[in-house]
């Protein structure tokens, strides 16, 4: 007989939890490489997964209420059980004897039944004391679910915006895809909805399509077949940005995992394009991506591991028309789709991030032609990597002129574009186009 599907699927979103936020895993890393159960399982353990790491820190105010006494350091496994009840019976659909029964009985499996009782005391309290509960929570900093830090930087740069860009941060994102230009889009989406999925064009990216109910990109029709690419609808504004024509050098810094590099190859196929990327093993990814696309045998495409910052070392003088400089950054603006980037983030990671911007920004800019553009773009929302980035640029290279993106989507700045996340169903994203004076 099956076990119920939570009792696999919990200890499964455990493991993810642990390496996350023990480990510090990204979600993709921390989920063990041989998943118990089915797909079905499967999902549930990433939704549970997912759910706690949204909603971490207002979990944890309410377990802090429903404790008798705090749980020792050895038994954060006890904590995160905990957690897992106090989501499902706060934010879930499921039947609540269910995630009680089974939050409790993981006790048991991980080797302490002592805490099944405790498990099950906290999570019955909860039922009983919830509309209290979340009363009083709805009057703290911990109701969004973000680090203080992160909201405190947030309302400074965005004082009239950061109630809704929370908001956003806290639902889940969509799945957008792509359209591969060299595939009829026509016979693309009939297969989709053949398949049983609704679609959803988008108002500015003309390339993207919503894809409803999400499901494993893997499954879909024409996957496989290279017709679509996942890829938030802001990151696909990338191409037409960089005002691409056939016959030019164009610079991929920081490629991997390669879904830009691949759309300025299907927009303009006739154009010489250099992607680069420090990690070797991301670069197969952009090759395993080409490849399914159609794309791997373009004559003039080269694939670089390597420091872009590092030019001696790979560039071969050959001045470029288009740079595009998808730089590191904190992320900021994907939170819906990675929620433990909140968790895994602190202000000193987000400061070494906005050094290696300038210096990837001075080191690349003396590739570019006279006449030239570089597009500097990034997932951020903070201003330090954005806007006031570009700024400390243009103060200290004479050459360099911050052109208007004129656009419906976003909100102009002093230099550059912001998307806010949630704006038009987008990521949060900026982008700022330098112009290179002769």
């Amino acid at each position: 007989m099956k076990k119920p599907l939570e009792a696999d699927s919990r200890l499964t979103a455990l493991k993810i939890l642990d390496g996350v936020l023990n480990a510090g895993s990204n979600l993709g890393d921390a989920e063990p490489e041989n998943l118990p159960g089915d797909a079905r399982d499967r999902a549930f353990a990433r939704h549970l997964a997912y759910g706690v790491l949204r909603w971490l820190n207002a979990l944890q105010w309410l377990a802090d209420q429903l404790l008798k006494k705090p749980l020792r350091e050895k038994d954060q496994d006890i904590n995160l059980l905990i957690l897992l009840g106090l989501y499902q019976l706060w934010k879930g659909d499921g039947a609540a004897h269910a995630a009680i029964h089974e939050s409790a009985e993981c006790a048991r499996k991980v080797g302490k039944p002592w805490a099944v009782a405790v498990i099950n005391a906290v999570l019955r309290r909860f039922q009983r004391e919830q509309p209290d509960l979340i009363t009083r929570l709805a009057g703290l900093e911990a109701q969004h679910a973000h680090p203080s830090w992160f909201l405190q930087a947030i309302a400074i740069d965005w004082p009239q915006d950061w109630p809704q860009l929370v908001a956003a941060n806290n639902q889940p994102g969509a799945l957008w895809v792509r359209l591969n230009r060299n595939f009829d889009s026509g016979e693309t989406i009939e297969a989709l909805r053949a398949g049983g999925f609704t679609l959803e064009r988008h108002p500015v990216a003309e390339d993207a399509l919503k894809i409803s109910p999400a499901a494993a990109v893997a499954s879909l029709p024409g996957f496989e077949q290279g017709r679509f690419s996942v890829q938030d609808p802001a990151a696909q504004l990338t191409a037409g940005l960089l005002r691409i024509e056939p016959g030019q050098r164009i610079l991929d810094a920081c490629a991997a995992p390669g879904g830009k590099a691949c759309q300025i190859l299907e927009s303009e196929p006739g154009v010489m394009l250099t992607a680069i990327d420090l990690n070797a093993n991301r670069l197969e990814r952009i090759t395993e991506n080409l490849n399914r696309l159609g794309l791997g045998d373009h004559p003039q495409l080269k694939l670089v591991a390597a420091k872009a910052e590092a030019v001696d070392e790979w560039w071969d003088g050959a001045a470029f028309d288009r740079i595009l400089l998808d730089a590191p950054c904190s992320a900021s603006g994907v939170i819906r789709r990675h929620p433990e980037i909140k968790w895994l983030r602190s202000p000193e990671q987000v400061e070494e991030a906005v050094k290696l911007q300038a210096a990837l920004l001075g080191r690349l800019w003396p590739l570019l032609k006279p006449g030239g553009i570089l597009l500097y773009a990034t997932c951020s929302v903070l201003h330090v990597e954005n806007s006031q980035q570009i700024q400390a640029f243009v103060e200290h290279h004479p050459d360099a002129e911050s052109v208007e993106i004129n656009a419906t989507w976003g909100q102009k700045l002093e230099h550059g574009r912001q998307i806010l996340p949630g704006e038009m169903d987008m990521d949060g994203f900026f982008y700022a186009s330098l112009l290179k004076r002769a």
